[in-house]
């Protein structure tokens, strides 16, 4: 018996310096098994060795008669029949097999995990706006993905199958952690895009749509994701109704420029009649909106307001620091939209009517826009808003200097009414207004860095009133948003490739001393 036991403990020395052997791979939870069993009970280690399939022929042990002892040792003794080296082959080959499946079935959970989170979004995507993902992607993306659940499946098994063996990563547990980090990261930002998009909360998808749909160059930003149905519903929500009327030149009283001796309703009409010293032309007022920087140029004598154009109509646009640098111009804002027929006419072609000096300079059709009109200064130098007037029929009105565009925002002091954001959305804006005592107000507001922010109508009408406007227009808005004064540009435009800098336009108001 003692030597029988003596051949067993040779046993577990060979399994012992095996295990040293293979390395840092650990081996099979079976043959630590058998080492915790080969020092508790002998015959047990047998018997287990014996019922190992992976690695020996089926066999079993029947323990239970009088001959157990002579059966343990015939057993020990075929099994380890072989050199040590043969013993450790078939363990290194079972290892090495277990190692290659995971390693492959990981592989296929990485690259599974990788592209789905993708292509779930872009066929979500597809089924609202054929602009980015046509139809023929759509397929070939659907394919993808199933081939890619079915991958998932495999990688799964592989891995499950083989979980027992526990293999020391070649990478370091810290990229382990980067790309399940990543992976986090990765899939929450595809759904939370998805549901910005898509979910049940509207505020994103009209901020989107209205603020892409008004520009002019990045219309794709919302056509990519929505279909005309769904663009359609959006402005159902958000839009603006001006006023049905015209302005009522008998309204606006132009006076005499006021003195610090006023005594002031609100702090809005302390800033506008508050002078700086020594200026008696214009003040400008600084403040914030939407976290944006706004700038509101009161000028008090509305005679001193033109409208200019670029130096080559139809050709080409020109900055509003050259405009007004040619006019003299103390204060010049942008003007009116325009178009780009091609390349080199950049910003040269004003829409609808444009009068400068009591000359029509375009009288071309307005554009898809059905609200607004004619924005102009009568020889009296009122300003008034005007629907469906021609050009000639604006010069006998008096009509000395105009240009086309909108929304109207206020008329007569009664403000347009807005629904959700007005539906041109967020951006950088600018607007012209006058009050009753005939003071003109420039207003322009910066939108952010990476042109997310700035004034819906909502804000620019809020502005007006609060400062005394009792009419106001939106001018052109995006890039074109400027403020120049002293030939200095102080406001901050933001353009498609998000550089600070603006845009050659057609047309600008301009503020002269003249």
């Amino acid at each position: 018996m003692k030597e029988e036991l003596e051949e067993l403990d040779k046993t577990t020395d060979v399994l012992k310096d095996f295990k040293s052997k293979v390395g840092e791979e650990k081996a099979p939870q079976d043959i630590d098994e058998i080492l915790s069993q080969l020092n508790q009970e002998k015959s047990r280690v047998a018997r287990n060795i014996l019922k190992n399939p992976e690695y020996l022929d089926d066999k079993t042990l029947d323990l239970n008669d009088n001959n157990k002892l002579d059966k343990i040792n015939k057993a020990v003794e075929e099994v380890f029949s072989n050199n040590e080296d043969d013993i450790e082959k078939k363990l290194k080959d079972g290892l090495n097999k277990r190692k290659k499946n995971k390693r492959l079935g990981l592989k296929f959970i990485c690259l599974s995990l990788l592209f789905l989170p993708c292509f779930i979004s872009l066929i979500i995507v597809s089924y609202h706006s054929n602009k980015l993902i046509n139809k023929n992607i759509s397929l070939i993306l659907k394919i993808l993905t199933a081939l890619l659940f079915i991958t998932l499946i495999i990688g799964l098994i592989l891995v499950i199958k083989n979980i027992k063996i526990k293999l020391k990563p070649k990478v370091k547990k810290i990229f382990k952690y980067i790309y399940l980090f990543f992976m986090v990261i990765y899939t929450v930002g595809c759904i939370t895009v998805l549901f910005l998009l898509y979910g049940p909360v509207n505020d994103f998808r009209d901020w989107l749509v209205t603020t892409a749909m008004q520009t002019k160059d990045h219309k794709y930003l919302c056509t990519w994701f929505y279909n005309q149905d769904e663009i359609d519903e959006v402005f159902s929500r958000n839009y603006i109704e001006e006023p049905k009327e015209s302005t009522n030149e008998d309204l606006i009283e132009v006076e005499k420029p006021a003195t610090n001796e006023v005594k002031y309703k609100n702090e809005y009409e302390k800033a506008i009649l508050t002078k700086e010293a020594g200026n008696d032309l214009y003040k400008i007022i600084r403040f914030k909106v939407n976290g944006c920087n706004a700038y509101l140029a009161a000028i008090y004598d509305p005679s001193k307001v033109h409208v200019t154009t670029t130096d080559r109509v139809g050709v080409r646009g020109q900055y509003v620091t050259t405009m007004a640098k040619r006019e003299g111009a103390k204060v010049a804002i942008n003007g009116a939209g325009f178009y780009d027929p091609g390349y080199s006419s950049s910003g040269g072609c004003p829409k609808g009517i444009t009068i400068v000096n009591s000359k029509i300079v375009t009288n071309n059709e307005y554009g898809r826009h059905s609200s607004g009109g004619l924005i102009g200064l009568t020889k009296e130098n009122k300003l008034v808003l005007l629907k469906n007037v021609t050009a000639s029929n604006a010069l006998k009105m008096g009509i000395r200097d105009a240009v086309s565009w909108g929304p109207f925002l206020i008329v007569n002091g009664k403000a347009a009414y807005t629904s959700g954001n007005g539906g041109w959305g967020y951006a950088a804006r600018t607007a012209i207004g006058q009050r009753a005592d005939g003071i003109i107000l420039m207003l322009v507001v910066d939108s952010n860095y990476n042109r997310t922010k700035g004034a819906d109508m909502v804000n620019m009408t809020k502005i007006m009133q609060q400062y005394g406007a009792i009419n106001a227009a939106n001018l052109d808005g995006g890039t074109s948003s400027v403020m120049v004064v002293n030939g200095t540009l102080i406001s901050h435009p933001i353009d498609s490739a998000l550089q600070n800098q603006t845009r050659p336009i057609a047309t600008s108001f301009v503020v002269t001393d003249k």
